[in-house]
């Protein structure tokens, strides 16, 4: 009885400190703990839309940290520049039993402008902070609002940013006057908003509790198809003090060439004599393009720049001209006055960059989907795309940067949405040729030739701007052949229309084979090895996602040594799933061995029941590329 008494007086502590909002460790629900190395205990944020010009952001978060990987989820970072200003900014501290040990202001937080690593130009600051404490689990306690002179924008209600933070309840509320129409669109979450009206205010409100956190896996979809998030657009806006209005992407195309891009790409009588020059007496109009487009990339080169009318209008494209740099935008801008000297018409595109491929949302127009500008060329039956911040990359193809996604086409009849090309597993593809000749001592020498097209073209390219022999030992790395010496190595890149990189390599290898009781052992593949997937633990939940498909072709003839004689039985190992394909054989003619292996893989979403049939197809070809064989040694 005395125990059981005890044991009330505690949980009635326990809920006693929960109504202060202290947030004891041992208040975190058990379920919540699983896989989490924080917890979000509550999150509160309000956005009130005052004005067109005058919004506010009140947010109110607590997490508890539970370990040394949770420390990152309490680190708080608030931007702020002149049309964003922080208000207040406040906090407080609690040890594991919710006892207050500290407490901080603005002055705690270090002010400094929001380094990028790349930018040069920047008018966004940051107010951060870092809790001076590694004794878990503790809880940290944030309390800030941020003014913007702003409406076009909202940011993103993301209740749970990471995997390994769980979320006892956040709560979003965005508050307005009835006539300031908005659209939302709700992805992964379960309660739809509660639409309230009272003193002349209309507030939507929307939360979820007892989020776990989860364990990642591999091959998992992007984020954004799994995971809760809320976006809001408005129907009219003030946006740096320009109006404007949309519910389309036409209109929200339109409105940004007429306010961001319209008038803004006049060019120099000097230049556009010099561009009228040089593409005199091409008449294919592809080939102007490109002439022009060669043209920018040796005259340019790229620097971030995020400033002006919250870094989303481009310089004019005189200011490039005679700078000779510029950013994403600068540079679309500018490469599209040139073409236009040509009579070449352009599309200024906004798109969402990264190898994750996540595209603008069709049915959802907003303003803040893109971080990245490039340039369509509509020619007929012959759509051009064009990355304009490398002075590397071919004329029409863009990598894996901005493929296979939908962006926004901003044009004078308004915006329209276009679709990246997609480069499939068959057009991503890396051939090799090898002539090995293998001698008694188990000494290797030969020669490789290897072809890189699709998106596999940039393979090499971190190889361009080395020396000779810094390529040599990259090389060496590169390859999975023991005491490889290089004797010549040449890497080129056709930069046409269908670009393809090509690697000539000529080398030799001691002790590659090793002789023992007459028999000489080597791995017949050395140059290509593919590793197993993890192995996932039971009860996946995601479905299994690829990427990027690829397909890789490799032919290996070795020159056995004299009085040596292969394997009386030859590898013959087919593998066919939904998501690839493998293929190895070996045969033997006229003293030559013969290896030969294809590796497909197929990108796209599978079942996750697939799971398992992907690790041992992993499994298994990491294995036959591993594989041993020996010599005999006998009369030829």
């Amino acid at each position: 009885m005395k125990q059981g008494l005890l044991f009330f007086s505690f949980l009635m502590a326990v809920s006693g400190l929960r109504a202060q909002q202290n947030y004891p460790a041992v208040a975190i629900p058990k379920e919540l703990l699983s896989y989490a190395s924080a917890v979000i205990r509550y999150q509160e944020t309000n956005v009130e839309v005052k004005d067109f010009d005058n919004v506010l952001t009140h947010t109110k978060l607590a997490i508890t940290v539970l370990n040394k990987n949770g420390e990152d989820a309490a680190h708080l970072a608030v931007f702020y520049n002149k049309s964003m200003v922080i208000k207040s900014i406040k906090g407080l501290m609690y040890d594991e039993f919710g006892k207050q040990i500290d407490k901080f202001s603005e002055s705690n937080f270090e002010d400094q402008y929001a380094e990028d690593g790349f930018s040069l130009f920047q008018d966004i600051r940051v107010k951060h902070y870092v809790p001076p404490i590694s004794t878990y689990p503790y809880t940290v306690v944030y309390d800030y609002e941020v003014k913007e002179k702003q409406s076009l924008m909202f940011e993103t209600w993301v209740p749970q940013e990471t995997a390994s933070t769980a979320v006892e309840k956040s709560v979003y509320t965005f508050t307005c006057k009835p006539d300031f129409n908005i659209r939302y669109k709700e992805t992964n979450i379960p309660a739809k908003a509660a639409i309230t009206e009272n003193a002349g205010l209309k507030t939507y409100t929307w939360q979820m509790s007892n989020i776990k956190a989860y364990r990642p896996e591999p091959y998992s979809p992007n984020r954004e198809v799994y995971t809760a998030e809320l976006r809001i657009a408005p129907e009219k806006f003030e946006y740096q003090g320009v109006r404007g209005s949309f519910t389309t992407w036409n209109e929200l195309g339109k409105w940004q060439y007429d306010k961001l891009l319209m008038n803004r790409q006049a060019i120099s009588g000097e230049t556009a004599q010099y561009i009228t020059q040089l593409v005199a007496g091409i008449s294919d109009v592809k080939q102007k393009a490109k002439k022009i487009y060669e043209y920018m990339q040796a005259k340019t080169h790229y620097v971030s720049v995020q400033v002006g009318i919250g870094g989303y209008q481009p310089f004019l494209a005189s200011d490039v001209d005679k700078l000779s740099y510029g950013d994403c935008k600068g540079l679309v801008n500018y490469t599209q006055s040139l073409l236009k000297l040509a009579g070449i018409d352009s599309y200024y595109c906004v798109v969402k960059s990264g190898d994750q491929k996540i595209s603008i949302i069709p049915d959802f127009p907003s303003m803040n989907q893109g971080d990245h500008v490039i340039l369509c060329l509509p020619f007929k039956n012959d759509t051009t795309w064009l990355e304009c911040t490398s002075q590397k990359t071919p004329f029409g193809y863009l990598g894996d940067f901005t493929d296979d996604r939908w962006v926004l086409a901003c044009t004078p009849q308004g915006g329209k949405l276009m679709h990246t090309p997609k480069y499939g597993a068959a057009g991503n593809s890396q051939i090799r040729k090898a002539n090995f000749i293998l001698n008694g001592a188990g000494e290797l020498t030969g020669n490789m030739t290897t072809t890189f097209k699709g998106l596999q073209y940039d393979d090499r390219e971190r190889f361009m701007d080395e020396s000779p022999v810094e390529r040599n030992k990259m090389i060496q790395h590169t390859y999975g052949i023991n005491n490889l010496t290089v004797d010549k190595l040449e890497i080129t890149q056709d930069k046409s229309l269908q670009p393809v990189t090509t690697e000539n390599l000529q080398f030799s290898a001691y002790g590659f084979g090793t002789e023992n009781n007459g028999q000489l052992r080597f791995v017949i593949n050395p140059v290509d090895h593919t590793s197993a997937t993890p192995r996932d633990v039971r009860n996946r939940v995601n479905d299994v996602y690829i990427n990027d498909g690829y397909t890789y072709e490799d032919e290996i003839t070795y020159k056995l040594p004299q009085g040596y004689l292969p394997p009386l039985t030859h590898l013959n190992v087919l593998i066919e799933k939904p998501f690839g394909n493998y293929h190895v054989t070996t045969s033997y003619k006229d003293g030559k061995l013969v290896y030969n292996r294809k590796l497909q893989i197929i990108d796209g979403t599978y079942k996750k029941e697939l799971y398992d049939d992907l690790v041992n197809f992993y499994e298994k070809v990491n294995e036959t590329d591993r594989l041993g064989i020996s010599l005999t040694k006998g009369a030829n």
